[in-house]
Order: structure tokens, then sequence, then C-alpha cells
């Protein structure tokens, strides 16, 4: 039997056939998973959220627009999965935002209140608005909700700035709700992938040398690959791994081990 066999769930997330999202998903399909899928509003990210979805093999697939900076756009986009899916097994949460001008070495002390704000919303308080409107439909079976995070959560990285600090909200929130949410069943956990050339990665400046440091420093001497967090994120998805939740776990070949 596949390793996910009859598991059906959201991913949240997608922007294209690079993102970690996307990575997720192939490793989910492969195991056996049924995936529904949420873009973000307008007709280009449509777009170039479902060419990605068919690069999976996704004939149909269930997709809804959604703006998780919005309770009610959350709260329709699940009372609307109910018609992909009875059981809701897995919440994949893939979303982050911070303005590009800002993720710039030496730019943090230069970030206004209304962007640190809006960054923690997106990028952390996102996961708590999905887990609430996921609980009443996970606790019928128990299930796993998954966050990405990176390393500069926990250590300074150039230019990383505030997605540092709204990564360090979102690992926290994700210990808190794996506290609350485990009387249901319900896992919560984080992973923390190693740098890999993004659209979003892209954004940050003081990294252009970071993909060479990495092969020089990691101990397995090689950059991680999408595939290595999709294969994780099925594992932690399947019920292999029951017994692990508020966790944070690095899929980035060991980089975060090594001193300066």
């Amino acid at each position: 039997m596949s390793l996910l066999a009859g598991k059906y769930g959201l991913i949240v997330g997608i922007a294209n056939e690079r993102s970690y999202a996307w990575h997720i998903g192939q490793s989910l399909l492969a195991g056996g998973a049924k995936c529904a899928f949420t873009h973000l509003p307008g007709d280009r990210n449509l777009h170039r959220t479902s060419r990605a979805i068919a690069a999976l093999g996704v004939s149909e697939p269930w997709i809804r627009s959604m703006d998780a900076g919005k309770d009610e756009e959350i709260d329709r986009v699940f009372t609307e999965y109910g018609e992909f899916s009875d059981r809701l097994d897995f919440v994949i949460h893939s979303i982050a935002f911070a303005e590009r001008e800002l993720l710039q070495e030496g730019k943090f002390i230069t970030t206004p209140r209304a962007q640190y704000l809006s960054a923690i919303d997106i990028s952390a308080y996102t996961l708590l608005a999905l887990a609430r409107a996921a609980q009443p439909r996970m606790a019928k079976t128990g299930g796993s909700i998954l966050a990405m995070s990176y390393y500069g959560a926990e250590k300074v990285v150039p230019g990383y700035n505030i997605m540092g600090v709204a990564k360090a909200s979102l690992e926290c929130t994700a210990r808190y709700l794996a506290s609350e949410m485990g009387k249901d069943a319900i896992r919560v956990n984080i992973i923390s992938g190693g740098y890999l050339r993004t659209l979003a990665s892209s954004a940050v400046g003081g990294t252009g040398t970071m993909e060479d440091e990495v092969i020089k420093r990691a101990p397995l001497r090689r950059t991680v690959e999408g595939s290595d967090v999709g294969d994780t994120a099925a594992f932690l998805v399947s019920d292999m791994s029951r017994g692990i939740t508020g966790e944070t776990i690095y899929v980035d070949c060991g980089i975060n081990i090594i001193g300066a």
C-alpha cells in the first residue's frame, strides 16, 4: 500500500514549479495522497499556479482563489473544500510575504511598522488562521499541519531581515498550536528547508554566494533539493510520524549544525 493512500488535504502556496510547495505536492501525490490547492487572487496567479499543478500530472484539480490575509477568504475555502472531500488529513502552509526592498543587507532597521506587521500577519498568523479553520474537519480523524521555515529564523542571515523575525514567529506559533491541537490527534510541525533558488529566495539580498558556501561547508557537501523537503513532508503527513509534533525539522544537508 502507498504511504499516503486514502489521505486527503490542502496545499497552500504553490507559486510555480520551483517552489517548495510544488515539490511537497509532488511527493504527496507520489505517495498516493489526493491534494486540493489554492492560489493567490487574480487571473495571472491562477494561470501560474494551474500550470505548476498541471506539471504535477493532476488533471482537473480542485483549486480555489484565497487571500490568506482575510479570515473570510480562509473560511470560504475550507467550506468549499467539503465539495472535494469529507476528509482533511493534512494542510500544507507554504506562504510568506515581505516587501522586496526591505530584504537587503543593512535595511532591517528601516522596516516601517506597517510592513513589519504585514510580514508577521501573512507569514505567521496565517498558520494559526488555517489551523483554526482546519480543526473541526481534521479533528474527526486527526491529521498533520506543516509549515515552511528557514534557518534565518534562528540566526542572522544577511538580507533576510523581517522574514527572519516572521519565520521565528511562525515556528513559535506552530509549537503553541501543537500543544493545543494534540488533544484532537492533530500534529503541527515545521520544515526548515535549506537554501533553494526560488522566486521567494531571489528577493533576498546577500544570497548570491550562498549556494557555493553551502556546497563547501555543509556536511553533505551539496545544496538541498526540492525532493529532499518534499519527501520529508510526505513522512510528516504519513502515520509513520504519528509521534512527532511541535518540531522544527531541518532539511538543509546539515548546514545548520556548522558554526561560523
